[in-house]
């Protein structure tokens, strides 16, 4: 066994046994973090190209599968119990066989099929798949095209190079309330800004997935820079959030929901601002607010100003 196989293999048996531990003592969002973050590692390695992996295309099927149960049981964590939910004790009987992956050869345990690569949807792609289970959470809509490159979670840019009597606008993105905050899986934001059309007037950036929940919040603490000066902006803009994460039942990143700031309220300090129910409404005609409870986007402002 090669030593870059070798570590591999600790490090995902101690995530696993970790999961698992968790899960034991009723930690269930610790448990989730735990299953969620040891299935995107098997599931990258499963996709690694033949040279560049440690690990046969039979045993890279293998931990596919495995990353597939791991998704199972964290689903499971979050719903309705239910005759069909991935066990606690059925998730135990595959340890040894990632511990011992190189040696592995019997049929695996479960008749179940490795999940594909997730994919990220456009704006609006997301509701249409989802309008008929997810009423409560908003109808079907298109978004405003991206006139950017594509995007993954974490693509924030650096700060603009100053200019005389010109204002830069840095936006620390502290936490959001929302009543089932443990529940969501890879959550990260999306910040735009858009006129009045709803087209970007500055390059989409992504925040990196949260730091942390804790009760009814979950933790960003990550500043976005504004790409354009303040003085630039045109007349009616506004800097959009749209919350994001990701359903493994349906296999796809979605949007929650959504909350803006227009020009008027750029201002130096804190602010909190109201979320909306989706689909992103960048033209802000259609507005329905997210929930009656008191849970909103929590924001702290910086100007910079030569």
């Amino acid at each position: 066994m090669s030593e870059a196989a070798r570590s591999h293999l600790q490090r995902w048996g101690a995530s696993f046994r970790k999961g698992t531990d968790f899960d034991s003592w009723g930690q269930l969002v610790e448990a989730i973090d735990e299953y969620q973050i040891l299935a995107r590692h098997l599931q990258k390695e499963a996709q690694t190209q033949p040279n560049n992996s440690e690990f046969t295309e039979d045993q890279k099927k293998i931990l596919a599968k495995i990353a597939t149960c791991l998704e199972l049981r964290s689903a499971a964590l979050q719903s309705t119990p239910s005759q069909e939910e991935f066990k606690l004790e059925d998730l135990k009987k595959l340890e040894p066989i990632l511990k011992n992956i190189l040696t592995y050869n019997k049929e695996f345990p479960f008749n179940i099929q490795p999940v594909p690569p997730r994919k990220i949807l456009a704006p609006g792609e997301e509701e249409d798949l989802e309008f008929e289970e997810d009423d409560d959470e908003g109808g079907a809509g298109a978004g405003s095209p991206d006139t950017f490159p594509a995007r993954v979670p974490g693509t924030l840019l650096p700060r603009l190079p100053s200019e005389p009597g010109m204002t830069l606008l840095t936006i620390k993105i502290e936490k959001i309330g929302l009543k089932d905050a443990g529940q969501c899986i890879d959550p990260y934001i999306t910040v735009s800004v858009k006129d009045l059309n709803g087209i970007d007037l500055t390059p989409v950036q992504d925040t990196p997935v949260a730091s942390r929940k804790e009760d009814t919040y979950i933790h960003f603490n990550v500043d976005i820079e504004i790409q354009k000066h303040v003085e630039k902006l045109t007349k009616g803009a506004a800097i959009f959030f749209e919350f994001k994460h990701y359903k493994p039942k349906k296999r796809f990143t979605s949007t929650k929901c959504f909350a803006f700031m227009e020009m008027d309220e750029i201002k130096p300090g804190p602010m909190v601002i109201e979320l909306y129910k989706k689909p992103t409404d960048f033209k802000r005609k259609k507005l329905q607010l997210l929930t009656k409870k008191p849970l909103y986007l929590h924001l702290h402002q910086t100007l910079h100003k030569e």
